[in-house]
């Protein structure tokens, strides 16, 4: 057995300790009546239930083959007995190699996997109104792919041009796999093409930012009300709707880091103040997760980019109808499909790419 196969057996055996000990705690009654303590043991619980399960499992594969090698060493056994025990050698063999190329796939994804709710913030980045179309263009490409997917969608901010470009959108994007899906989405896109804007067909380039920030739940993360500044002002409007009537625009400024969310979308003051404090945990908690990755070992490093929104992911050139990955040298000629939602083939790069390089680090 190899050595990265002896390591990854022994933290198999803590996450199943660990496991184990979650039962005993939620079987306290103590425990059980206590939220606070009970709900992030159960999601922790849930989070590892695969992964336990397909280690007993493998550990029930390892039993088998030893008693089976045990009987086809016994030269007291008939040679009917022995040819089963090498048939079933055989298939345990088998079983147990699966499951622990199995074990390895759910144990170096299982953080992403847990994670069903994102912020997603896309904003124009250099080139005038060509950048805010394609902005607009992004945000329409994440949309459809999110519908093809099954996941459910919520606008927290949107900010329109006159032409018809944005602004900014910050949107919730929330169902199974949305993190381990739109993760990698995060950084600089490039956009080269012939803008609507342009009357002579000069090909442009502009660019556009995503950042995409995984939604804790409240109790993942608390922010002591008293590090938040809450800032409360009349919101402007077109045509002077609901100017200078009601103070319903919210600005919240966190002290310790020096974030602030800004959220005037709504004219209820209740509906801007809640919006703001979703982003506002979103970016805290991305924050503070930004930090604990620069400390982390190398296998929680090779996630593909650092998502900066200043690094520079990828570009698409319309004229040549191709998408270029540029962290994973990946160039793909169906632009006009993946513009309309169609990304699995990309994003499926994406995670194989990241996979592989998490598996070496084991």
């Amino acid at each position: 057995m190899s050595t990265q196969t002896d390591g990854l057996l022994r933290k198999l055996d803590e996450l199943n300790a660990r496991f184990g000990q979650i039962e005993t705690l939620l079987q306290d009654p103590a425990v059980a009546s206590d939220p606070a303590r009970s709900i992030p043991l159960s999601k922790e619980q849930r989070k590892l239930r695969d992964l336990v399960e397909r280690y007993r499992d493998y550990k029930r594969c390892e039993d088998g083959i030893r008693e089976a090698e045990a009987l086809l060493g016994d030269d007291q056994a008939d040679s009917e007995l022995r040819d089963l025990a090498r048939e079933e050698i055989e298939q345990l063999g088998q079983r147990r190699d699966a499951l622990i190329d199995r074990i390895k796939d759910t144990l170096v994804m299982a953080d992403d996997s847990a994670i069903d709710s994102i912020i997603l913030e896309i904003r124009p980045g250099t080139g005038g109104d060509e950048a805010s179309l394609f902005a607009r263009d992004l945000h329409a490409m994440y949309m459809k792919y999110a519908e093809r997917k099954g996941w459910r969608t919520e606008v927290l901010s949107f900010s329109a041009t006159e032409i018809g470009g944005l602004r900014e959108v910050i949107v919730n994007v929330r169902g199974p796999g949305v993190w381990t899906h739109l993760g990698y989405e995060g950084g600089g896109h490039r956009v080269q093409r012939v803008p609507e804007t342009e009357s002579q067909g000069r090909i442009h380039t502009s660019a556009a930012t995503v950042a995409v920030l995984p939604e804790p739940e409240e109790i993942e993360i608390e922010i002591r009300p008293d590090d938040v500044i809450e800032h409360v002002s009349r919101a402007g409007g077109p045509g002077g709707q609901n100017v200078n009537k009601v103070s319903s625009a919210i600005k919240l400024e966190h002290i310790p880091t020096g974030i602030t969310v800004s959220m005037r979308d709504e004219k209820s003051q209740h509906k801007n103040r809640a919006k703001a404090w979703r982003i506002l945990r979103s970016r805290v908690y991305d924050h503070h997760q930004r930090q604990v990755t620069a400390d982390r070992d190398s296998a929680r490093k090779t996630m593909i980019g650092s998502g900066d929104r200043s690094e520079r992911i990828r570009t698409y050139n319309f004229p040549q109808n191709r998408l270029t990955d540029h962290r994973i040298n990946l160039s793909l000629y169906s632009l006009d499909r993946i513009i309309l939602g169609d990304m699995d083939e990309l994003i499926d790069a994406l995670i194989a790419h990241d996979k592989a390089e998490r598996l070496k680090s084991l």
